[in-house]
C-alpha cells in the first residue's frame, strides 16, 4: 500500500469516529494556541518596554553617580565622596565631541497656582536648554528657556500640555505669571503633548531652569545643602557618531575631574541599548516560562492521542488480523496507525495555529496588554504538534504491528 492510500485509509478511520477524533485533537489545539498566545503576550510586553525607553529620546547615554555627603563641613555646590555635579554636565558639553545635547534633571514637587486655580503635587523638573533636544520634546507655544536665563537664574517656566490646559483653559498662557511654592514664575512656553513614556507623564509636569530649582525651589534644607549635586546626566549622541568612543571620552573626562581611577569610578554609564537588553533578558525568561507552561498542554494533548490510539488498536484487533491475512506487512500496519496519529496532531496543529492567532489578536484588542505575533512561535508550536504525533503515535502503531495474525483473527 502506497503512502497516498495509507493517508486515505487513515482519514476514513478518523471520519468514522468524528466526535472522538475532535475531542482527541482538542488537547493539541489548546496547546498550540496557548504557545502562540503566551509568546505573543511576552513579545508585546517586550516591544512596549523597548518603545517606551526609545521614546525618552534617541542615542542616549545615561550617567549616574553615587552621591554621599560628608556633613556640615561640605562646601556648597560640591558632592562629597564622589557623585555628579552640575559642572560635570558643563564639562561634557564643552569638551566632548559628537554630542547633540546634554542635560540634567533635578525634580521636586510643588503646588502650582494661577488666578485661584491650584494644582497640588505637580512635578517641577529643573533642567537645561538642551532638554527638548535630549528628551525629543517639541514646544507647541512660545519657546523653551535659554542659556542666558539659566545662568541668570531667571524665574521662567515651561508648562506641560495638561498643566497648561488645567490652569489656563483657552487663555493664552505666554507671559502670564504662575505661583510655584510661593515663587512667581513667568510662563515662556508650553510643550507639545508627549504623554506617558516609561512611567513618566511629561504632560503633567512643569519645567524651569535647574538653577532656579537649586536656589529657589529646593523643598527642604537638606536639598539646599546638596547644592548643585545631580543624580543623573543625560547625553544625546549624534546619530553618525561612534557611541563607544563617546562613552570612552566621557569616562576619561569624569574620572579626571573626580580624581578617581578607571577601576574605582564613582559613576556608571549606560546606554538605551543596555537598558533594553536588561529588560529583554527579563522578558525572555518570562517568555520561556510561559512557553513551557503552554507546552504542558501540548504534552497532555499528545498523551490523549496515545490513549485514543491504544483504544483504537484494541477495538480494531480483528481488522488488523484481516489485513495481515490479506497480505499487509507489520510495516503497513505500523504506518497506518502512525498516519492516523500524525493526522490527528497535524489537524490539531492547523486548528491550533488559527485559534492562537485569533486569540492573540483578540487579547491585544480587548485588553490593555499589547500582543505581537512572532512567526517563529507559529512554526515552533506547529512543529511541536507534528513531533508529538510521531512520538505518542509510535507506541500504539508498534503495538498494532506486533499483533499475531492468528490471535488477532480470533479476537471478538
Amino acid at each position: 500500500m502506497n503512502l497516498g492510500e495509507q493517508v486515505k485509509t487513515a482519514w476514513k478511520s478518523l471520519l468514522s469516529n468524528k466526535l472522538r477524533s475532535l475531542l482527541t485533537m482538542l488537547g493539541v489545539i489548546i496547546g498550540v494556541a496557548a504557545v502562540i498566545v503566551m509568546i505573543s503576550i511576552s513579545a508585546g510586553t517586550e516591544a512596549t518596554i523597548s518603545e517606551a525607553i526609545n521614546g525618552l529620546g534617541s542615542n542616549l547615554v545615561f550617567i549616574s553617580g553615587s552621591m554621599s555627603f560628608g556633613g556640615p563641613g561640605v562646601r556648597m555646590g560640591t558632592a562629597a565622596r564622589g557623585g555628579l555635579v552640575y559642572d560635570d554636565m558643563t564639562a561634557i558639553k564643552d569638551k566632548i565631541n559628537n554630542i547633540a545635547g546634554v542635560t540634567v534633571e533635578q525634580s521636586t514637587s510643588a503646588t502650582v497656582e494661577f488666578n485661584g486655580t491650584a494644582l497640588e503635587e505637580i512635578t517641577v523638573v529643573g533642567s537645561t536648554p538642551d532638554y527638548p533636544t535630549v528628551r525629543d520634546m517639541k514646544v507647541a507655544i512660545g519657546r523653551f528657556y535659554n542659556t542666558r536665563e539659566l545662568d541668570r537664574i531667571s524665574k521662567v517656566v515651561v508648562l506641560g500640555k495638561d498643566v497648561a490646559e488645567q490652569l489656563f483653559g483657552d487663555t493664552d498662557p505666554i507671559g502670564q505669571t504662575v505661583i510655584v511654592s510661593d515663587i512667581k514664575l513667568t510662563v515662556v512656553g508650553v510643550l507639545a503633548a508627549k504623554g506617558l513614556v516609561s512611567g513618566v507623564d511629561f504632560d503633567t509636569q512643569i519645567y524651569t531652569p535647574i538653577t532656579v530649582v537649586f536656589q529657589k525651589l529646593s523643598p527642604n534644607m537638606f536639598a539646599r545643602f546638596m547644592g548643585d549635586s545631580v543624580r543623573q546626566i543625560i547625553v544625546s549622541v549624534n546619530e553618525d557618531a561612534d557611541m563607544d568612543k563617546v562613552i570612552e571620552q566621557i569616562t576619561l573626562l569624569l574620572a579626571k575631574r573626580h580624581e578617581v581611577t578607571l577601576d574605582s569610578l564613582d559613576f556608571s554609564i549606560r546606554t538605551q541599548e543596555d537598558i533594553i537588553a536588561t529588560q529583554e533578558s527579563t522578558t525572555a525568561s518570562f517568555r520561556t516560562l510561559l512557553a513551557w507552561v503552554a507546552g504542558v498542554s501540548l504534552l497532555v494533548g499528545g498523551i490523549g492521542i496515545m490513549n485514543i490510539m491504544l483504544v483504537s488498536v484494541t477495538e480494531r484487533t480483528r481488522e488488523i488480523g484481516l489485513r495481515q491475512a490479506t497480505g499487509a506487512t507489520p510495516g503497513d500496519i505500523q504506518v497506518q496507525f502512525l498516519s492516523e496519529a500524525m493526522m490527528l496532531s497535524l489537524l490539531g496543529g492547523v486548528l491550533g495555529v488559527l485559534a492562537g492567532i485569533a486569540g492573540a489578536y483578540l487579547f491585544g484588542h480587548f485588553s490593555e496588554m499589547r500582543t505581537v505575533i512572532l512567526p517563529y512561535s507559529v512554526a515552533l508550536s506547529f512543529g511541536s504538534a507534528a513531533l508529538i504525533g510521531i512520538f505518542f503515535g509510535f507506541f500504539p502503531a508498534q503495538k498494532a504491528a506486533q499483533l499475531d495474525p492468528i490471535v488477532a483473527l480470533r479476537h471478538e
